[in-house]
């Protein structure tokens, strides 16, 4: 008779679950606050939410701060896709994966960017371990409500995070697809060196350094151009004297031309300085550089600098014509919050990957041939059961499963309905 009860009770819960809306469920669940937003098209409904996270997940006793979320819904019954941002995350937005397979959605800041920062910012606590344990706390409160098959993304940063997210963490998504994701193995990757020696035709890239060189000689001319420029657009620059913005902008430069898709048709002949700086100003730019942006990138500065891993700027060939930045060492592109010193330990990021080349399985991974971040891409690995897209003619921006070939696309599409066991439209 107990046991008959029992069955009773749980079937009638059961019942009760089912039909509840989600804003009834949002309410059941700790740690969330919530507010109704305008619901994209395609979505029924969709919240702002705040999820509450501790500052250190292994001492709560720290502290806490509000993470900013952003949920789309379409069913209970539909797949989920958790975005992993690597930055800030100021509005709702909606990515390729959720659209594909007509999924919810959950658009994750990351910790200490944006909205989701504490009262005090520590840096101690801005670690991958962290940010990666704030995603799973989201996966566990959501999985009461989405019981489905769930997916992870992120592009650039927020894919570096996908794929740190999955390893902490194997079992929280069923496949996970970081776009144009690099996994850098030292403070100063010289892979990126390699790329840049190489992508390109030799005419190319004749031209990009005669363009550094013709900007480095002119510095007397630009300087002043550059001085009211600042004034205009009220940029201080503190971090950085103007003159080292100024260099680190043209060392900048292939970098950028490169990750941005510029086409060599895009530079001017040297005839005119002011196309020159233009060009310039329009690839890479010098607000960059200013106290503005370095502020607004100082979380993920301090993540590169520590954990993640970057890049710096070969020097030598420009030595006789710098003058505020360093030969040796090679400046470096991670401008630490306060110049706080730092050390980088590389210890995690080599042992990701490695675990992607043996047991990293289910991964769709992003690339753009022409991209510098594909320089230190995930290498393929035929020990997983994962596949890679490395897409001819395609940059940091417009390396998108929308930009894909038919066949590429088939590939992918037929690769997600094995995994997940779903038909896509």
């Amino acid at each position: 008779m107990k046991r008959i009860l029992l069955c009773c009770w749980l079937l009638a819960g059961a019942m009760v679950a089912l039909g509840q809306s989600l804003e009834q469920r949002l309410f059941d669940l700790p740690d969330v606050t919530f507010k109704r937003i305008e619901a994209p098209q395609g979505f029924s409904e969709a919240w702002e939410l705040r999820v509450r996270q501790p500052v250190d997940h292994t001492d709560p006793s720290k502290g806490y701060f509000y993470q900013r979320v952003f949920l789309s819904h379409r069913g209970f019954d539909r797949p989920t896709v958790i975005v992993t941002e690597g930055y800030n995350r100021s509005h709702n937005r909606i990515y390729e994966p959720t659209e594909l397979l007509q999924a919810n959605q959950l658009d994750v800041e990351h910790r200490y960017f944006g909205a989701s920062v504490p009262d005090s910012l520590d840096y101690t606590w801005l670690t991958l371990e962290q940010a990666t344990a704030d995603l799973h706390h989201i996966r566990e409160l959501f999985g009461r409500i989405y019981s489905g098959k769930w997916v992870s993304t992120g592009i650039s940063k927020g894919g570096q995070t996908t794929i740190f997210y999955r390893y902490f963490y194997p079992d929280d998504v069923d496949v996970s697809i970081p776009y144009v994701a690099p996994l850098n193995l030292e403070y100063e990757d010289t892979r990126i060196y390699d790329f840049l020696d190489t992508i390109g035709s030799d005419e190319c890239r004749k031209k990009i350094y005669e363009l550094q060189v013709r900007l480095l000689k002119n510095r007397d001319k630009v300087l002043p151009l550059l001085r009211w420029y600042a004034l205009g657009a009220k940029l201080e620059f503190t971090y950085l004297t103007l003159e080292e913005a100024f260099e680190y902008a043209v060392l900048e430069y292939p970098f950028s031309f490169w990750q941005w898709g510029f086409s060599c048709e895009d530079i001017p002949d040297g005839k005119e300085l002011e196309a020159d700086l233009k060009h310039l100003m329009d690839v890479v730019g010098i607000a960059f550089y200013s106290d503005r942006d370095i502020e607004a990138y100082a979380s993920h500065y301090y993540q590169a600098a520590t954990q993640m891993g970057y890049y710096g700027y070969k020097t030598e060939p420009f030595a006789r014509w710098l003058k505020a930045l360093p030969v040796q060492p090679h400046p470096h592109a991670a401008f630490v919050p306060g110049k706080m010193k730092v050390t980088f330990d590389g210890t995690l990021v080599r042992k990701v990957y490695d675990w992607l080349a043996e047991h990293g399985n289910r991964f769709i991974y992003l690339y753009g041939a022409t991209d510098t971040w594909s320089a230190t891409r995930v290498p393929e690995s035929d020990k997983v059961d994962s596949v890679w897209f490395i897409l001819e003619g395609k940059d940091h921006r417009t390396c998108r499963i929308r930009n894909m070939t038919e066949e590429e696309r088939s590939k992918l599409v037929e690769t997600l309905e094995r995994w997940l066991e779903v038909e896509i439209e």
